[in-house]
């Protein structure tokens, strides 16, 4: 697990904590950094699960690119819900079996450390 980018206190996962449901913390993917609200930094880093399944944001912005990805990510929404959304179930799936991992010690060596 890397140490992902963090903006604190974001505006707009604000406004998807709100959309959520008065959710009482909000982690969202743009670009390569984890937006969070209801949340600190060290809060985020401290639960791995939760770092994990945004790590799995990150890499799939990695290969559909920002555009794509927010343009499918909302459309996915729209069609199912955000619950059900693929990108979702993807990183759910990822960081259950990083928890699953973790527990066994069968992790991958980590890679390059960015801030």
């Amino acid at each position: 697990m890397s140490n992902p980018r963090t903006f604190v206190n974001s505006p707009l996962a604000r406004i998807a904590r709100l959309v959520l449901g008065r959710a009482p913390r909000v982690a969202m993917v743009l670009g390569q950094t984890v937006h969070l609200s209801g949340a600190t930094r060290e809060d985020f880093l401290a639960d791995p699960e939760w770092v994990a399944h945004e790590e799995v944001h990150l890499r799939q912005v990695r290969d559909l690119g920002h555009a794509r990805f927010l343009w499918e990510y909302l459309l996915e929404s729209a069609r199912v819900g955000y619950y059900q959304n693929k990108f979702e179930v993807e990183a759910r799936e990822g960081a259950r079996q990083f928890m699953a991992d973790l527990q066994r010690g069968t992790l991958p060596p980590l890679g390059p450390q960015t801030t």
